[in-house]
């Protein structure tokens, strides 16, 4: 079909109002209070955006990756998606792919966890797999461009895709759900990357909104954003993979934008599991590794707050559910095997828990 043709634009039209009526069917994703030992002058609450329809916090993204591609004309009645991912937004852009009726390749890493394989085929999406995860930028384009379809380069695309200043956006969301708390502007939000669009989103709106809030990105090991954004350089790699799937990455993103972060720290990615086993236990309920990883950076940050003196409330991502780390980040014949040994930060959780004082935040 070409692409000036009266057909083109009026699928174009069906597919936007398809995509747009899907946000509209969904209710906002919850605020959760999680409670804390020790002194009441902080609050914690969790984004939970493990209620979208995919399962995860990439629901945003790629409903923000569709309607920016189809209205930038790059998405036609034929046109395969193509997406580079470890899974997640993969299983979204599966789901919206199906909704507009286009077919999906998923280029992954062999090691994606055996749930979103599964996800992603069940939305009717293939997956395409490589041995080294930085290929899989090159070989996504590589399969759109020989098929004649179009890579939607999430890694490039997400801090573009999403419009910063409203439109429900998940800043907007959040600080419209924190009106009515003791403390309505956060100190902090403190949020994970994959492709850096998250923390760009929120940077930007706090920025646009004049808020005091901060901004705090944590990074899992083997990830260069933290590296790259103490260089202050966008060049920075390590040439090796992220064991948290759906955060860190081998090289700084395109998407990851480091002018609007005001601080950033490594966690281990021992503490990470160790501190999403912990929030399971709280919760009463199963979180990804992501955001263990996440609270371990909103921990260290109360603990900052408390010895300085401070009150207020800090904001985290409630990422995924844990239904899909069952064989990994929940199995500890896996974790043995992968020469994680989560004593140490498990020690420091307890001990939090005994006393309101968590010493991690040194670590």
């Amino acid at each position: 079909m070409p692409r000036s043709s009266p057909q083109r634009r009026a699928w174009v039209d069906e597919a936007v109002r398809r995509v747009d009526a899907d946000a509209n069917r969904s209710a906002d994703t919850h605020l959760h209070v999680f409670p804390l030992p020790g002194w009441s002058g902080i609050e914690l609450y969790l984004k939970d955006e493990s209620v979208h329809p995919t399962g995860s916090l990439k629901h945003r993204l790629a409903r923000s990756l569709f309607l920016y591609a189809l209205c930038n004309g790059w998405i036609g009645p034929d046109t395969t998606i193509v997406e580079a991912s470890s899974g997640s937004t993969a299983v979204s852009e599966a789901y919206f792919a199906r909704l507009i009726g286009v077919p999906f390749v998923a280029v992954m890493p062999r090691t994606t966890s055996a749930r979103k394989i599964a996800l992603i085929e069940w939305y009717g999406g293939r997956c395409h797999f490589v041995d080294r995860p930085p290929d899989m930028y090159a070989e996504a384009a590589r399969l759109a461009r020989d098929c004649g379809g179009h890579y939607m380069d999430q890694f490039t695309f997400a801090e573009r895709a999403t419009d910063w200043r409203g439109n429900n956006n998940i800043a907007q969301s959040i600080f419209a759900q924190m009106a009515q708390e003791r403390h309505p502007v956060p100190s902090w939000v403190v949020v994970s990357a994959g492709t850096g669009g998250t923390s760009a989103t929120i940077g930007r709106y706090v920025r646009y909104c004049r808020h005091a809030t901060q901004v705090m990105v944590v990074d899992p090991e083997n990830s260069a954003f933290l590296d790259g954004w103490d260089l202050d350089t966008s060049d920075y790699t390590t040439g090796r993979s992220s064991r948290i799937e759906g955060i860190g990455r081998p090289r700084v993103e395109p998407s990851f934008v480091g002018g609007v972060i005001d601080d950033m720290m490594r966690v281990p990615d021992a503490a990470s599991i160790a501190a999403m086993r912990w929030c399971t236990q709280r919760l009463g309920r199963s979180v990804g590794g992501s955001t263990g990883t996440n609270l371990w950076g909103a921990l260290t940050v109360i603990e900052r707050m408390r010895a300085a003196g401070e009150s207020g409330s800090v904001v985290t991502l409630l990422c995924d559910s844990g239904d899909r780390y069952t064989s990994t980040y929940y199995d500890d014949a896996w974790l043995r095997d992968h020469g994680l040994d989560l004593t140490p930060y498990e020690d420091v959780l307890t001990e939090y828990e005994e006393t309101g004082r968590f010493r991690g935040a040194s670590g």
